[in-house]
């Protein structure tokens, strides 16, 4: 079985050439650096956040920049601009590289360009770095997803609080390659009582018996997706329960999705070897992308 993940878009020659954000430049790719010093590339200190461009609109604007702007100041990091210049900074990008629809773009921020190689913030004396990369991206994800069960975990606030996109990924990478090992596409990570909680990558769904169950939320991202597929549920009359559960409640489970920026709603074929339903794309995860994408479009 062919290699698939949840990121997977179509080949896009146009990205060759795209025209990078960098501190208030606008430049080509190839001229797109940060020095070896930046906090980001040190240390794994900044915050990123993801956004998808349909029909000339960024799908759920104000919802991302206030994500951003809630993970700057959690870590006391301080933007430089306000919401205004940060969208000012994305339309910019877009403008000079012409995107009009199917474009994601990645803001990140780091704590700048450290004058010694050490932990300390107070070492940032040149920054913040701000970069929106932004590129030609079409989902194609050919067949359903495979996930297998890890032992890394989404832990407790008071290590990595999970909801922070933080520049730090390095667990669920390590999550990634540990499902990778075991002949899946992607990780189904537990929470700290072992209860079903969220993919290295995306946030985690499943029906049964015509309901959706996700995780409580305590120890996942604060998925932009995941809420709006729990609204949609509410506002279309489909029973949804934010939910401890555990792997037995999965491998039963009529459907499986995964939620997230760019795949939106990504179907699960099966989970630690046990296929999940038919296998394929089903009823009610076919209904919510439909409510989804009418959702977007009224947005």
């Amino acid at each position: 079985m062919s290699k698939v993940t949840t990121h997977q878009a179509e080949e896009d020659l146009r990205n060759d050439n795209i025209l990078i954000y960098m501190n208030g430049d606008i430049r080509p790719k190839v001229e797109a650096m940060v020095s070896v010093y930046d906090s980001g590339f040190m240390l794994g200190d900044g915050v990123w956040e993801g956004l998808r461009l349909y029909d000339g609109k960024w799908a759920f604007l104000d919802e991302h920049i206030d994500r951003l702007f809630e993970a700057a100041k959690a870590i006391d990091l301080d933007i430089g601009m306000d919401r205004d210049g940060v969208i000012g900074a994305l339309r910019a990008t877009q403008k000079a590289n012409g995107m009009t629809t199917d474009a994601h773009a990645r803001l990140m921020i780091t704590r700048g360009i450290k004058m010694r190689p050490f932990q300390h913030p107070a070492l940032s004396r040149q920054g913040p770095t701000f970069v929106i990369i932004m590129e030609y991206s079409k989902p194609h994800i050919p067949r359903p997803i495979t996930l297998a069960t890890v032992p890394h975990q989404r832990g407790l606030p008071m290590t990595q609080d999970p909801k922070l996109n933080s520049h730090s990924k390095l667990n669920c990478i390590l999550a990634c390659i540990a499902a990778e090992k075991a002949g899946a596409d992607e990780a189904l990570m537990l929470d700290v009582h072992g209860f079903v909680n969220t993919t290295n990558a995306c946030n985690f769904f499943i029906v049964k018996k015509g309901a959706i169950w996700t995780s409580t939320g305590d120890y996942c991202m604060n998925g932009i997706t995941r809420q709006k597929v729990i609204d949609l549920c509410r506002a279309d009359g489909i029973p949804v329960f934010e939910r401890n559960f555990s792997l037995v409640d999965t491998y039963s489970a009529d459907e499986a999705f995964l939620t997230g920026t760019f795949g939106a709603q990504t179907p699960v074929s099966s989970i630690d070897g046990r296929q999940i339903g038919t296998g394929q794309l089903g009823p009610i995860t076919t209904r919510l992308r439909a409510l989804y994408k009418d959702l977007v479009a009224r947005s």
